[in-house]
């Protein structure tokens, strides 16, 4: 019957018209009420269930019922807060805040020195108030007595024998002895006299050995007997005293827990901890003036890290986030929130600080975001990616442009933090673009720290511009004038030599490394070299598997014709080339002269040195083979600055559109100031400069303007007849000699004049006056 009577209870507490659902069992040894953990329907919020079953435990009915009642009335701070007591005829149900038994903690042996003075001093405080203020007595002060709750605090509970010493009938005189394991813990007076005795000894009595035996129960995991209350073991050295106090075998000399909460609040007392500090001061948190708030925070510092978590989370945190976001907590308390919020799940982090978070990125106060970007690391793991990118990114960026240093520079720091929350549009677009001002900042360690930013995030670049960034960028820094700038640089571009091409590590890289090379600062040489090294060994690598030449291969015959005209080319003397070249005029020099149209024989070029100006006298000559053409264009020697064509250097200034606003921004990184970079008039490879033109050279009047051929060969004939004629002053046969006077209108491109007569002599004679030095072409003066 009365296992029928417990089913029915329990089917009506699972049923619909029950509020709440029972979760499970949670096992609190040896009481008269069953711990459930249960949830709210309306909310779902959690809570647990005491349960008394009427029908099995009859006789403790009395105790289940006081308990009920004085659970409703007594509100304290360290007393298990009720949220609803429902009674049935066969149950009777006490819903609670979550709690868990301290006596789990107690043989688990899992509490702290300092958690366990914490949580003393709390249930001391309560017995104090219940026995000074209420004029109550609890009777069951013991480890079962008490619990934990979600927030880690100490909750006084088991009120079934809790009664008022005003009350002549309390429940406590008639019921106290049936108490589950009332014998262990009951005070030795009351062994002998019973629970009446109670009232001829102070009120406090029963209460303080409870404590005592608490005391003991904590630090050493549990209590068998009485035999060993009043034993130090495990108990700290500053409580012993007042420990024993608690214990003793006389009621009337027992420190009650009023006076013990005063011993241990005395100055190096045992309840003076950060901890104990912290839970007395956090409620007024937002009344504090700066210098309190500021000595809270120094100690909530102090606090190690094997405090009770739970507490921090559910009643420091939100405290301090009112007193950051409303009562101007500053960055010391933001600093402290957002060390607690490192140790939140990713759920309770996005519900309790992301919103604040958010909120505070655009607050104008310096010293406020500043804090929020050194602690960024401690943050970022549970930010979620939308949130860090379309919400918290934007509002940061102000930073970069900020008045103030140490705001740019942390920003700058930053930016490693948030790299892998970004999108690549973000990262390529607004980012680059912030980071090329930061690049050119006027603080030198800004500067070194933009260069070392982006060595570190070059993989999170797009692969369109990247090369482009990095080389303007680091090409840049290892110009500044800043040592550790320019020794960023270097260390840079050896950290991402694996995003450039191999031409750009040779046209654009090298060249730039090589102007440290002679840095005044040893330590940049150094850099400079090891740097090289690594880049030449690249370049070695990637030439090792080039072809040997690039030209097409030559049929039999142009081979053999090849090979005999630079017989001496297998020569490895410094001069083996220019024999070669000397030797191709001679063996190119063959041919008959053909008749004018008067019957004489003219002139063939073919017959002159490449050195001697083309005469024109004679009727042009058939046009060569254009196969045999010079392998390099001829310049254009007579055309005027505005019908030169354009030059080729085009593409270096039509940049890809996809990269032309991000590219631009850095390519102004290449601008150094004027005493710095070389003119563009001196720098060849410049692809804004205009070609120069070659100089004119001397024509006849009659002959066309014909381009300088060397036939891809140096000039040493013409070096020759240079060197004759400035040394050994060895007059020209007569056929040979130049023109007598060049006037300023025969050197006019295209200016005609009257064909002169062709004469063919047997013999002439040589000519021995000397040139005009305004005659000389000026081409061999290179090699003197």
């Amino acid at each position: 019957m009365d296992f029928l009577k417990s089913a029915v209870a329990s089917a009506i507490a699972k049923g619909s018209s029950f509020p709440y659902s029972l979760g499970d069992r949670v096992d609190i040894g040896d009481s008269i009420w069953a711990l459930h953990n249960a949830t709210k329907r309306e909310d779902g919020s959690s809570c647990s269930i005491f349960t008394f079953d009427i029908a099995s435990n009859k006789s403790r009915l009395p105790l289940a019922k006081n308990a009920m009642r004085k659970s409703r009335t007594l509100r304290h701070p360290g007393v298990i807060r009720v949220i609803d007591t429902i009674e049935t005829e066969t149950s009777i149900y006490i819903v609670t805040e979550r709690v868990v038994p301290l006596s789990w903690h107690v043989k688990l042996r899992s509490l702290s020195e300092e958690t366990a003075k914490w949580g003393l001093h709390t249930v001391s405080s309560t017995l104090k108030f219940i026995n000074e203020d209420a004029s109550s007595v609890h009777g069951a002060v013991r480890a079962a007595s008490v619990f934990t709750s979600e927030s880690g605090e100490w909750k006084l509970g088991g009120f079934e024998i809790l009664s008022s010493m005003n009350d002549e009938d309390a429940i406590i005189y008639t019921y106290g002895s049936i108490v589950p394991d009332a014998a262990r813990y009951t005070p030795p007076e009351i062994v002998k006299g019973g629970w009446d005795i109670i009232k001829r000894h102070p009120l406090t009595a029963v209460d303080s050995y409870g404590l005592g035996i608490l005391v003991f129960e904590v630090f050493n995991g549990g209590f068998a007997g009485g035999d060993q209350l009043g034993k130090t073991t495990n108990i700290p050295p500053t409580m012993q005293q007042s420990y024993k106090r608690l214990c003793a075998a006389n009621p009337k000399i027992r420190l009650s827990p009023a006076h013990f909460v005063e011993q241990g609040k005395k100055s190096g007392g045992f309840f003076q901890t950060p901890l104990i500090r912290l839970t007395d001061d956090i409620e007024s948190l937002g009344l504090k003036n700066d210098a309190e708030r500021e000595e809270f925070i120094n100690e909530l510092d102090e606090l190690s890290e094997d405090f009770p978590e739970e507490f921090f989370k559910m009643k420091v945190l939100p405290e301090l986030l009112k007193s950051v976001e409303f009562g101007g907590g500053g960055p010391k308390v933001l600093g402290a929130i957002l060390k607690i919020g490192s140790k939140l799940s990713p759920e309770e982090f996005n519900s309790k600080l992301t919103p604040v978070i958010v909120r505070l990125f655009g607050n104008p106060d310096r010293a406020l975001r500043v804090c929020l970007l050194d602690h960024l690391p401690l943050m970022i793991d549970n930010l979620p990616q939308k949130v860090v990118n379309d919400r918290i990114f934007p509002p940061m960026t102000s930073g970069f442009t900020d008045v103030a240093p140490v705001v740019r520079e942390q920003t700058v720091k930053a930016v490693l933090t948030v790299i892998n929350k970004l999108s690549d549009r973000t990262i390529n677009g607004d980012l680059l673009k912030f980071l090329a001002r930061t690049a050119n900042d006027e603080q030198p360690g800004i500067r070194t720290n933009t260069t070392i930013c982006l060595g570190k995030i070059a993989k999170n670049l797009g692969q369109s511009s990247r090369s482009k960034v990095l080389i303007a960028a680091f090409s840049r820094a290892i110009r500044d004038p800043f040592v550790h700038a320019r020794n960023a640089g270097l260390m840079a571009l050896g950290a991402t030599m694996d995003y450039f091409t191999e031409e750009d590590c040779a046209t654009k890289i090298l060249p730039a490394v090589c102007s440290v090379l002679l840095d005044k600062e040893k330590m940049i040489r150094d850099q400079a070299n090891k740097t090289i090294d690594l880049y030449l060994q690249r370049i070695r690598k990637f030439t090792s598997t080039m072809p040997d030449t690039a030209l097409p291969s030559a049929g039999p015959e142009e081979s053999t014709k090849d090979a005999a005209r630079i017989g001496t080319s297998n020569d490895n003397s410094w001069a083996g080339w220019a024999i070669s070249s000397f030797t191709n005029k001679i063996t190119t020099a063959n041919g008959e002269i053909e008749p004018t149209a008067n019957g004489k024989p003219a002139e063939s070029d073919n017959a002159r040195s490449a050195s001697a100006p083309r005469s024109t006298t004679s009727t042009p000559a058939v046009e060569p083979n254009p196969a045999k053409k010079m392998l390099r264009p001829a310049a254009q020697l007579n055309r005027s600055v505005s019908e030169q064509p354009a030059p080729v250097a085009a593409k270096f200034e039509e940049p890809g559109k996809a990269d032309d606003d991000v590219y631009e921004a850095w390519g102004a990184m290449d601008d150094d100031d004027e005493e710095e970079q070389p003119s563009k008039d001196d720098d060849p490879f410049s692809p804004v400069t205009q070609p120069k033109p070659l100089p004119s050279l001397t024509t006849s009047p009659k002959s066309p303007a014909i381009p300088y051929d060397d036939g891809g060969e140096p000039d040493f004939a013409g070096w020759l007849a240079a060197q004759s004629k400035a040394k050994s002053k060895k007059p020209l046969p007569k056929g040979l000699s130049k023109p007598a006077t060049t006037t300023a209108a025969s050197r006019t491109v295209n200016t005609p004049a009257a064909k002169p007569k062709t004469v063919v002599a047997p013999a002439k004679k040589i000519d021995t006056t000397p040139k005009d030095e305004e005659e000389d072409d000026g081409w061999g003066d290179a090699w003197d």
